[in-house]
C-alpha cells in the first residue's frame, strides 16, 4: 500500500487555505522536507489558536518531514501587526524569554524534539540572529528588496492602516522574511507554514529567498480556528482557551468543546483530533440529540491530546455527573470559603466570592433572567440567603447560564 501524501491528509482534514506554488504536493510526496512555523511569545502559554499549527506540525512529522519551531525572541520585541486594529503591548526581553521557555515545555508534549530520528524537530529563537543585527546593514541587504507600495497593499497591514501603522511595526515583515532566509541557509528549510493571517509575511519570505539567494522555497497557509459564522473560536468568558492547565483547567477545556455549536463539531474533529476521517464524518453527520455523542468524542479527544488521558477521563466523568444533575466532586472549577464567612452571605455575595459576576448589578440581572442555579434549582430572588443547609457533604454547586459550573466547598 502506497503511503498517503501528507498534503492530501491536510487537505482532506480541511487545514489548507493557500499555497505559493502548485508543486508543493509533489514536493511533499517525493522529498522529506524541512519546514518551519513561527510562534511569537505574546503570553506565558500557548492557546488553542496555536493548537491548529501544532496539529499541522504533528501530521507533517508523522509523514517523515522535519519541523522547525521558531520562537520569536526577536520579532516578539516588535509584535506582528497582522489582523490587529491596535499596536501590540511591548514586552521586556526577560518576559519574552520566560514566555519562550513556557512555549518550549508545552510544545514538547506534542512534537518529537528529543529522539534520534532523522526528522526530529528543532527549536530555534530568532532573537539569536535578529537582536545583534546592524540596522543600516540590514536595511541595505534586506530592505532594498521590499517595495513600500506592495507592503502597504498587504492584507496584514490593512486593519492597522486605519488607526495608524507605526514604522516600528512596519519592520515586522522584513524581519520575518529574513527568518526564512536564515533558516534556509542554516537548515535547508524549504517551506514556511502558518495561519492564513500570515499569508503576506510568508510571501515576503518566499520572495526574499529568491531575490537574495536565488532559492525557490515554498509557503503554505492553513485555516484559522473559526466557527461556522467565521468568528474566531477559543474565547471563553474568562478570556483565551489556554493549553496550560493552570490558566484553563482540564475541566473548563473539556466543557468548551462539549458545548460548541452543532455546526462546528465535524470541522473541529477534523482539525483538532487524529480520529480517522471516516469516523469524523460519521460523528459529524449525527443530528439532534445524537450529536451529543460527537461533542463528547471531540471534548475527550482534544482534552486527551492537550492534558493527557487521565485528565480527560476526569473531565468526562465530571461532565457526565453534571448532565445527570449531580455534583461531581473535586474535578470542577471551585472556590473554598471559610465556615465563618457563611454568616450573612447571600447569593450575590457567593457569586462575587466565586468570581462569577463583576458587579451586584450583573448578578441581579442574571437572576432576574433565570440564569443562576443553586444545586440544580433556579434562584428566583437576588436576596436569597446562603445557609449551612445548602451545603450537602460540605459543598454546593453553582450554575451560571447553561454552561458555567462552579463548586463551592466549606473550609476551615
Amino acid at each position: 500500500m502506497t503511503e498517503q501524501n501528507v498534503y492530501d491528509i491536510l487537505q482532506e482534514r480541511g487545514y489548507i487555505e493557500q499555497s505559493t506554488d502548485e508543486g508543493i504536493r509533489d514536493l511533499l510526496g517525493k522529498e522529506k522536507v524541512t519546514f518551519y512555523i513561527g510562534f511569537d511569545p505574546t503570553a506565558d502559554s500557548l492557546h488553542v489558536g496555536h493548537f491548529i499549527q501544532i496539529m499541522v506540525m504533528a501530521h507533517m512529522q508523522k509523514a517523515g518531514h522535519r519541523p522547525i519551531a521558531l520562537f520569536g525572541g526577536g520579532t516578539g520585541m516588535i509584535g506582528d501587526p497582522s489582523g490587529r486594529t491596535d499596536m501590540r503591548k511591548m514586552m521586556t526581553q526577560q518576559t519574552i524569554l520566560d514566555n519562550i521557555a513556557a512555549f518550549k515545555k508545552q510544545m514538547s508534549r506534542f512534537i518529537d524534539f528529543d529522539s534520534e530520528a532523522e526528522n526530529c524537530a528543532i527549536m530555534v529563537n530568532n532573537g539569536d540572529w535578529l537582536l545583534d543585527l546592524n540596522y543600516v546593514e540590514f536595511i541595505r541587504e534586506v530592505g532594498v528588496h521590499f517595495s513600500v507600495n506592495r507592503m502597504l497593499a498587504a492584507e496584514c497591514f490593512k486593519n492597522r492602516m486605519e488607526k495608524g501603522l507605526s514604522f516600528f511595526e512596519f519592520n515586522y515583515m522584513l524581519m520575518q522574511s529574513y527568518d526564512f532566509v536564515k533558516l534556509q541557509r542554516d537548515y535547508n528549510c524549504q517551506m514556511q507554514m502558518g495561519g492564513n493571517d500570515q499569508w503576506s509575511n510568508i510571501i515576503g519570505g518566499v520572495e526574499l529567498n529568491r531575490r537574495m539567494d536565488g532559492k525557490q522555497v515554498y509557503g503554505l497557509t492553513f485555516k484559522l480556528l473559526t466557527n461556522s459564522q467565521g468568528k474566531k473560536m477559543g474565547k471563553t468568558e474568562s478570556g483565551a482557551l489556554w493549553l496550560d492547565a493552570n490558566k484553563t483547567s482540564p475541566y473548563e477545556f473539556y466543557q468548551y468543546w462539549r458545548n460548541i455549536d452543532d455546526a462546528d463539531v465535524e470541522n473541529c474533529l477534523a482539525l483538532l483530533t487524529f480520529l480517522p476521517m471516516d469516523e469524523v464524518r460519521r460523528l459529524g453527520a449525527l443530528k439532534d440529540a445524537a450529536i451529543n455523542e460527537a461533542k463528547a468524542a471531540l471534548a475527550y479527544e482534544v482534552t486527551k491530546l492537550v492534558h493527557g488521558e487521565e485528565e480527560a477521563k476526569k473531565a468526562e466523568a465530571a461532565s457526565k455527573s453534571l448532565f445527570g444533575g449531580a455534583a461531581a466532586g473535586g474535578d470542577l472549577p471551585g472556590t473554598v470559603i471559610a465556615a465563618a464567612d457563611l454568616e450573612g452571605l447571600d447569593i450575590l455575595g457567593l457569586l462575587n466570592k466565586c468570581g462569577l459576576i463583576k458587579s451586584n448589578g450583573e448578578g441581579r440581572r442574571l437572576i432576574q433572567d433565570g440564569g443562576v442555579y443553586l444545586n440544580g434549582e433556579r434562584v428566583a430572588d437576588h436576596t436569597r440567603a446562603i445557609t449551612a443547609e445548602d451545603f450537602a457533604d460540605g459543598r454546593v454547586l453553582l450554575r451560571k447560564g447553561k454552561k458555567v459550573y462552579h463548586q463551592v466547598t466549606v473550609g476551615e
